[in-house]
């Protein structure tokens, strides 16, 4: 082989080496990345699956298909605190790349397992007073995502229930005894004197204290009820749906699947679009972003939903300044 053509063999020998790595890559699998949700909800809630399929679409249209490059697995915390820590511990023994919480109960539990993989939330309330992330704009550490209410809803909650039921001067406020839901009581009980109403703290920690708590409230005639968001309500819904139509109260609910069990009115917002919402951040941790650098975001949409057989069976006139986003016939 003259020294011409050594020296064009070698060339392309060099070349034909570098693309080796390249064509190596692409013919390998793609690495499987392994998520776990822990859900407040039970298995059977229809409202938990309805947002746990909203993640995995969103997901799928980022590029994550599961059982070809990601693994999602979803357990669900029925409302119960030491099933939570459970589902948390052996999620963590598993070796997953990130984790993704809904509620202040469950994430409140997975901060304190979970310290060397990222922790997305949906669906918490205060998450700087709950001790989550340092603040929104910049989380810090390994924990971001997405918050529900702040605490000015119970101003809110309290303004919308007095359009609909303007005779209730006696509302009582059903919430799980914990800080962030404090901050509701707290904006309920100083928009209470301008609007004439005496407001109650109901607190509540399981189904038999609902049903205790309503009973010994609704009593008095002109009473209405305002439910707080947390575990206890979510996994009580229905109890508390019928038990507002036993005795008679107007009552308003955070998120609309109260409004479509049979309760009167809702004001809040689309809990499937924050799970859509998680999903990008879960694409852009598992892309290279980092949770310190991605804020915490609040709705900034929310929507009025009543149902008119409800209402009527109150005896309640939607007034016509009280346009809801949706009417449940």
């Amino acid at each position: 082989m003259d020294h011409v053509k050594r020296r064009e063999f070698m060339s392309l020998l060099a070349s034909a080496a570098a693309t080796w790595p390249l064509v190596a890559f692409a013919q390998s699998p793609e690495h499987m990345r392994r998520i776990g949700v822990v859900m407040a909800y039970a298995e059977d809630d229809p409202n938990g699956q309805i947002q746990v399929e909203a993640f995995r679409e969103t997901l799928a249209t980022l590029g994550w298909v599961e059982r070809k490059n990601v693994t999602i697995d979803v357990r669900y915390a029925r409302g119960n605190p030491a099933r939570a820590r459970e589902l948390g511990t052996e999620l963590l023994r598993q070796g997953f790349d990130l984790m993704v919480s809904n509620s202040n109960l469950v994430t409140a539990i997975l901060q304190t397992e979970v310290r060397t993989i990222p922790l997305v939330f949906i669906s918490v309330s205060d998450p700087v007073g709950s001790g989550f992330v340092k603040e929104l704009a910049r989380p810090g550490g390994n924990i971001t995502g997405f918050a529900n209410f702040q605490p000015s809803m119970g101003s809110k909650w309290l303004e919308k229930l007095h359009e609909l039921a303007p005779q209730v001067d006696r509302v009582g406020l059903l919430l799980h005894p914990e800080p962030p839901n404090f901050g509701y009581l707290k904006s309920a009980q100083e928009a209470a004197p301008s609007l004439n109403i005496r407001l109650f703290d109901l607190s509540v920690h399981d189904s038999a204290g609902i049903e205790s708590a309503l009973a010994n409230f609704a009593g008095e005639t002109r009473t209405g009820l305002i439910v707080a968001p947390n575990v206890v309500s979510f996994a009580n819904s229905q109890l508390i749906v019928a038990l507002a139509a036993r005795y008679r109260l107007p009552a308003i609910y955070p998120f609309a699947f109260f409004a479509k069990e049979g309760g009167l009115i809702s004001y809040g917002f689309d809990e499937r679009d924050q799970f859509r919402q998680g999903a990008v951040y879960v694409d852009k941790i598992l892309r290279g972003a980092k949770p310190a650098d991605l804020p915490v975001q609040y709705p900034t949409k929310f929507d009025i939903v009543i149902n008119l057989k409800t209402a009527r069976a109150l005896g309640i006139v939607v007034p016509l300044q009280l346009i809801p986003d949706l009417v449940i016939e």
